[in-house]
């Protein structure tokens, strides 16, 4: 039993772990990084394997979640670091309107951010996307609508430089 298990554990890692990894290394620009939160989520996902029915979409809701608390992460490094620098400087330069997309996706509400990471990002169909959020395929629609609406009114904001 253990040795099928192990088994199965080993296929699924080589057959979705480079997919993941890309993945999360699309969304934090960094390999070590990005390698660090997909083997993080299969660790997770060995430490509950015998109670997890998906483990495709487990590995990616994961990672979703490991790569916002990176994001999280991030911006209070960079608020401190502003911080820091504001108190040094004598008049800190007008910061410039940032239009990265992950940015943007990054500082979407969860219930946006999470729809469009799986749909966009993982190529995940919204049927699949519906199963792992635990929504209907219309309100991911919806959510996914809302999201780019709201990355596009972002976007827009930034290009004009406009508040």
């Amino acid at each position: 039993m253990k040795r099928s298990r192990d088994r199965a554990a080993s296929e699924l890692f080589a057959a979705l772990y480079p997919r993941l990894a890309g993945w999360c290394r699309r969304l934090v620009d960094d390999d070590e990084t990005a390698h660090e939160i997909a083997s993080e989520a299969f660790t997770r996902l060995w430490a509950r394997w015998t109670s997890v029915d998906e483990p495709r979409g487990f590995l990616y809701v994961t990672a979703a979640n490991l790569v916002r608390d990176h994001w999280r992460k991030l911006e209070r490094e960079r608020r401190a670091v502003r911080r820091v620098t504001a108190e040094v400087a004598v008049r800190p330069p007008p910061e410039q309107a940032d239009p990265s997309v992950r940015l943007l996706v990054q500082s979407l509400p969860e219930r946006l951010r999470v729809p469009i990471l799986l749909h966009y990002y993982a190529d995940m169909p919204i049927r699949e996307v519906s199963v792992l959020t635990g929504r209907k395929e219309g309100t991911v629609k919806a959510d996914l609508h809302a999201a780019r609406e709201l990355l596009r009114v972002h976007l827009r904001r930034s290009v004009d430089h406009t508040p």
